[in-house]
């Protein structure tokens, strides 16, 4: 039996370095990596049978799904969007869900999805709640502030400015208009000295840029940053969740508007200090005692609601490999 390990598509303009982390907390419960198996294209994988973590976001390929039969598919933290469950959820993509089930869902939405087609669905929580082992003892934590891509479903100028046609149809559709938007809204409920003072941390860097390898190291040292840092303060769930094992206090910032963004987050969710903030206004609640704006003195203390979901995902996991 070979041990695989998922890769990643990147798309036109950037790549997600939460990907890598999710694969770093697969690659944990390994006893080796046999080989890589790119997400998009695991209908073509033809060869020795191997074991495959299928943790993560499925899938953009909806044309390639589903999986060849040499992989024996462990089905943990698995997320089926909206955009893509009404072709992954055809008669032959239902069949072989069933075949593998019960499908553990990182997500109470996709658990649901796949239970209204009568496969046997349940909710795990994401795979990353088990990166403890990246945790360091408190002692080795400094006084680093790191915001990470917060509201980065916003417009922002990577994105509007790629190209010049990218460029004409931002300006056509107005969202170039908006640029000023992230930071007006951040600015109401995080005070100005942290703003400065903070490091700001992208998790989405640009495409055709690193190798595979590059971006799992890419991934390591962002979780050897979190696991050192005083407070992180992120719209990223693949930053937000490996913090909550890294034991390092974290607030998750939801701008979020839309379904595709909002139904990955069902059961997630309730694990974080939070900040919700109404995308047009800027109004904002917290579900923890906010006086004022967050500082570089603010304290805040994780939940600690994700033990559970962790230890019963390090024994799914432990029995499977």
């Amino acid at each position: 039996m070979k041990y695989g390990l998922l890769t990643y598509d990147e798309n036109k303009n950037f790549f997600n370095v939460g990907d890598n982390v999710q694969s770093l907390a697969a690659k944990q419960f390994l006893p080796q990596v046999d080989i890589f198996l790119n997400r998009e294209k695991l209908g073509e994988y033809k060869g020795e049978k191997v074991k495959l973590i299928m943790n993560g976001w499925f899938t953009h390929n909806i044309h390639n799904w589903v999986p060849s039969e040499d992989i024996d598919p462990i089905f943990v933290s698995f997320h089926m969007n909206n955009t893509a469950a009404p072709f992954m959820l055809s008669e032959k993509g239902i069949a072989y869900l069933k075949k593998h089930g019960p499908i553990g869902c990182r997500d109470q939405f996709t658990a649901d999805t796949l239970n209204n087609k009568g496969i046997d669905a349940y909710f795990t929580g994401c795979l990353t709640l088990t990166l403890d082992s990246y945790k360091v003892d408190d002692s080795e934590r400094g006084d680093n502030v790191y915001i990470v891509d917060p509201l980065y479903s916003y417009p922002r100028p990577e994105k509007i400015f790629y190209n010049a046609k990218h460029t004409v149809k931002n300006i056509l559709n107005g969202k170039a208009f908006l640029l000023g938007k992230k930071k007006r809204h951040l600015k109401k409920f995080i005070s100005a000295a942290l703003l400065e003072s903070a490091e700001f941390v992208n998790q989405e860097p640009p495409s055709n840029t690193y190798s595979d390898e590059e971006k799992f190291k890419m991934a390591e040292e962002l979780l050897d940053k979190y696991a050192r840092a005083k407070l992180v303060i992120t719209s990223r769930i693949h930053c937000a969740l490996p913090c909550l094992a890294l034991g390092t206090p974290v607030i998750f910032v939801n701008g979020f508007d839309s379904f595709v963004d909002s139904c990955r987050f069902e059961g997630i969710l309730e694990l974080f200090n939070r900040v919700d903030i109404n995308s047009t206004t800027g109004e904002f609640t917290s579900n923890f005692d906010l006086n004022g704006k967050i500082d570089a003195d603010t304290k805040v203390k994780n939940l600690e609601k994700h033990h559970d979901l962790a230890n019963a995902l390090k024994e799914k996991v432990r029995a499977r490999i």
